[in-house]
């Protein structure tokens, strides 16, 4: 009976034991586990599920508000705004381009009305008597020229006209009105190819011949010494008068051309170049078919007197340029 009692005891015990081990259920990772394994994904899921929620609301506010902030009338608004602002800069802008554009047309315009008749004659070229012992060699021999009709500009070229049609202003001294200076014969002659397409005129430098002549007065000629006088203050900016700078183009009176600062201001390059004179009588001489210097008259504002005679003469290498030598032109 005793050794029974036993044995059912045992099988009691046994039977509690079985189902306390049955309701154990160890963790899956040992507690204390570093955060990026237990804790961190703990954390992630719990606020993966309330970021979601969150987010979710906070993107609907977020695109309430964006819609609130662009809403398409403001936009259409502000891009008509900027439209209109673009139009009326592409506006304002075209404006001052035809302003401009109107602007060269004129000055180029006044430039063509500007050039002076002058008719055909036959005159005395070089050491003629007035010029007395100022007259260099290269002045010599006097010798008789016929010269057909031209025109030649009443005024040197100016800045403003250099620029109108060449789109720049080489000059030292600076001035809409003065002549243009630092202009080599070469570009000369660019400037000339450029009008030339613009007017559709045939504008050239003045031969050495058809300078002096208009210098001297042609058919009306006083026989001065300078151009338009025998006081050379009256008709020309030279080194005793000029404080050393060029000055605006016909302040001085003209000669008996109508023509201006023909002696001194800038010195002005002719289309010839430069060769001896001969002493027999020549028609329309061009000079020599080639040689060192291009032909250039008239002295300028550093110049003194000896040097703004009508017959002086003098020449540079075509592709030199300096502040006191600009151009007129012939047509």
């Amino acid at each position: 009976m005793t050794r029974l009692k036993t044995i059912i005891f045992m099988l009691s015990m046994l039977l509690v034991t079985t189902g306390a081990m049955a309701q154990f259920k160890p963790p899956s990772k040992p507690q204390g586990a570093s955060p990026s394994t237990s804790g961190t994904s703990g954390n992630r899921s719990g606020t993966s599920n309330r970021s979601r929620s969150g987010n979710q609301n906070r993107s609907g506010n977020q695109n309430r508000s964006n819609n609130q902030n662009r809403p398409g009338n403001q936009n259409r608004s502000g891009n008509q705004s900027r439209s209109g602002n673009q139009n009326r800069s592409g506006s304002q802008s075209g404006t001052s381009r035809q302003n401009t554009q109107q602007n060269k047309q004129r000055i180029i315009d006044n430039l063509v009305a500007n050039m002076v008749y002058v008719a055909g004659g036959t005159f005395t070229m070089g050491a003629t008597d007035e010029q007395g012992d100022d007259a260099w060699e290269s002045e010599k021999p006097a010798h008789r020229v016929t010269v057909s009709s031209f025109s030649i500009g009443k005024y040197e070229v100016t800045q403003e006209e250099w620029e109108a049609v060449m789109g720049k202003n080489p000059s030292y001294f600076k001035g809409a009105k003065r002549p243009v200076e630092q202009v080599s014969w070469n570009d000369c002659q660019e400037f000339i190819r450029k009008l030339n397409s613009l007017t559709g005129k045939q504008f050239r430098l003045p031969t050495e011949a058809e300078w002096e002549f208009a210098a001297r007065g042609g058919n009306k000629s006083n026989h001065y010494k300078y151009a338009g006088s025998k006081n050379l203050g009256s008709v020309a900016w030279y080194d005793d008068n000029s404080g050393d700078t060029t000055q605006p183009v016909g302040q001085k009176a003209p000669n008996e051309l109508g023509l201006y600062d023909m002696s001194g201001n800038v010195w002005e390059w002719c289309s010839d170049w430069k060769g001896d004179y001969s002493s027999s009588a020549q028609t329309n001489p061009k000079g020599p078919s080639s040689a060192s210097y291009r032909v250039y008259r008239g002295g300028s504002l550093n110049n003194g007197a000896r040097y703004c005679r009508v017959s002086n003469r003098d020449g540079w290498r075509p592709d030199g340029a300096h502040f006191n030598l600009g151009l007129r032109l012939a047509l």
